[in-house]
């Protein structure tokens, strides 16, 4: 992202932002905004909130109070769902049904497809998505077949298919071997390139490191740091790592900042 563009149009923007897990407060009035262009990790201990502000800014976690806005408009309101695309936690992706590698990509071309029909543009969208993942040649397999890795990137492929300007992916990353890490990384060095905003949900930064424009660090549903990642702002990133953050008072419990798990 070019210096400057953070100052843009607003993607994203949750203000005071609150929520709640089966009575447990987990979002304790979060701000957090990605601008048009922008990359942003949200990094953070497991159970700090991190997947719950995803998923409140796509509506499958209601919040309790503060508010959301995508491109400009509250998310209540929202109703354009094929500019965003959403990569969850690996899960299923054909859902416990049978289905090719192609079928599960084409679904996420439905958006965008008059009537749920695929025509020859849909399907070009389709085999450029795998073409980006390097799945092309597993196009006919049945998913049940692939790695964990292959899984991923046929997620990932699913996203891109609709050829979103917004990328909300869930770790991404998380159990993925360092070649699929890789090719999930030059994925979205393409998609930033031709203009996607990204908020990235992770764990360490990884292979995507170059591409981070900023950090959100969240601890207990607070905002702990916002800016650079925290390898820029001097922090160490070595797994299991203890380091207090330079806002914090020196008593603070220290925030894991490399592999935050």
């Amino acid at each position: 992202m070019s210096e400057g563009e953070g100052e843009g149009e607003a993607v994203i923007s949750l203000r005071k932002v609150t929520a709640e897990l089966g009575g447990r407060p987990v979002l304790r009035g979060i701000d957090l905004t990605v601008h048009r262009g922008e990359v942003v990790a949200l990094l953070g201990a497991n159970g700090s909130g991190k997947s719950t502000a995803v998923r409140s800014v796509i509506g499958q976690v209601p919040v309790t109070g503060g508010e959301i806005e995508i491109f400009g408009t509250p998310r209540r309101r929202f109703k354009h769902w094929a500019r965003v695309g959403y990569v969850p936690q690996r899960t299923t992706a054909a859902g416990g049904v049978p289905a090719t590698v192609t079928e599960v990509v084409s679904s996420g071309r439905l958006s965008r497809a008059r009537f749920g029909i695929l025509r020859k543009a849909d399907r070009d969208a389709v085999t450029r998505a795998l073409e980006l993942v390097g799945m092309a040649d597993r196009a006919k397999d049945s998913v049940d077949a692939l790695s964990g890795g292959q899984h991923q990137r046929v997620l990932i492929a699913r996203a891109l298919a609709a050829e979103p300007e917004l990328l909300i992916m869930d770790e991404p990353m998380a159990g993925v071997d360092l070649a699929s890490q890789e090719i999930l990384a030059a994925t979205l060095r393409t998609q930033v390139a031709a203009g996607a905003s990204v908020l990235l949900v992770l764990h360490e930064l990884g292979p995507l490191e170059p591409l981070i424009d900023r950090a959100v660090v969240l601890r207990d549903g607070c905002v702990l740091h916002d800016g650079p990642p925290p390898q820029a702002v001097g922090l160490h990133a070595l797994p299991g790592h203890d380091h207090v953050h330079p806002h914090t008072a020196a008593h603070s419990e220290p925030v894991r900042t490399g592999l935050l798990s």
